[in-house]
């Protein structure tokens, strides 16, 4: 009879490997996933990730012309 080693031991039959979605990590890596939960009266306006970079884009877009507004007014008050 072999024995089994510590490393083969911790997992199950049951476990389901399939379901699991595989993430690239460590140098070469193009792109950067974040993962989140999005509450549910928020996710009926973003259903998926298009929707959410989409709407963040133009929430980015809005705060930089806000910005230079900003800077436009302060620099005619000098």
């Amino acid at each position: 009879m072999s024995q089994i080693s510590e490393m083969d031991d911790d997992l199950q039959p049951e476990y389901d490997f399939t379901q699991l979605t595989v993430v690239a990590r460590g140098a070469g890596r193009k792109k950067s996933y974040v993962t989140i939960q999005l509450d549910p009266d928020v996710a009926t306006i973003f259903p998926d990730s298009g929707a959410v970079n989409e709407g963040l884009r133009l929430l980015m877009r809005l705060i930089k012309q806000q910005q230079s507004l900003q800077s436009v007014t302060e620099s005619e008050k000098v």
